[in-house]
């Protein structure tokens, strides 16, 4: 076997443990600086204007007349919006899915939409899909608890459909005002529809994932949704390489601010 090929023996060996725990692990190889490669994407949301870091959230939500853009937490925001009927898909909700975790994260992992055992529990990634995410943040050393966790869409389309381009255009300056109170410094993006959503772009995946977009100052992994990987895995050693990249910049940014 080739030095190429047993390389890449490894590192999936290892992925494959550190999502599934079904194999020995080998010692972990870090991602170095020259395996980064970022992306200045200054193109801004089809429906946005780009602006300057500090003001961009609030220029995107200041015109809506409503009480919940002036919410001063992540609790009063979910009461001010948590019975929203902007579009028809309030009328298959069972419960809004506002989002769970650290208040104080300095990452944020963003979803497509809720499913269907999310509409029942009013959490995001709870099903299966949210079981294997788990399993990819801890393999990384994070807990849910460490990272804030949403979605594009606040209530499930049906059939677990791709959310319509009208509905992301309701819903989006909810998660807007999110990421205003988070202020987060790292965003994970989990699948095609949140990375196009936040991005405006037409990219396929194959071209955004794998590299840092620098999204209004905030530093964005894009990579396969979990619900993705259940139905191909071929995906997961792609998938395992972006969260490590992930956290190789996690821990740059932590050890540079110390």
């Amino acid at each position: 076997m080739s030095e190429g090929l047993k390389k890449e023996a490894v590192q999936f060996a290892e992925q494959q443990y550190r999502l599934y725990g079904d194999i020995i692990l080998p010692q972990q190889k870090q991602v170095k600086k020259r395996d980064i490669v970022v992306l200045k994407d200054n193109s801004s949301p089809t429906l946005f204007e780009a602006v300057p870091k500090d003001s961009w959230f609030r220029r995107q939500i200041q015109e809506i007349e409503e009480e919940w853009v002036e919410a001063k937490s992540l609790d009063a925001l979910e009461q001010g919006i948590c019975n929203c009927r902007k579009c028809l898909l309030w009328e298959g909700r069972d419960k809004f899915v506002f989002g769970t975790g650290n208040p104080h994260a300095d990452v944020v992992v963003i979803g497509e939409a809720p499913g269907a055992d999310e509409n029942k529990q009013g959490k995001p990634f709870v099903g299966d899909a949210g079981k294997l995410l788990t399993k990819i943040l801890a393999a990384i050393n994070f807990s849910r608890d460490d990272v804030y966790i949403c979605n594009i869409l606040k209530s499930r389309p049906p059939g677990n459909r791709r959310p319509e381009h009208s509905e992301v255009e309701t819903c989006i300056p909810y998660l807007y005002k999110q990421l205003d109170l988070l202020k987060p410094q790292f965003i994970l993006a989990l699948g095609l529809t949140a990375a196009k959503a936040l991005l405006g772009t037409t990219k396929a995946m194959k071209d955004l994932r794998g590299s840092v977009h620098d999204w209004h100052g905030i530093s964005m992994i894009v990579t396969y949704h979990p619900a993705a990987l259940l139905r191909n895995p071929y995906w997961k050693r792609s998938t395992w390489e972006d969260v490590r990249l992930l956290r190789k910049l996690y821990d740059s940014w932590n050890a540079e601010k110390s």
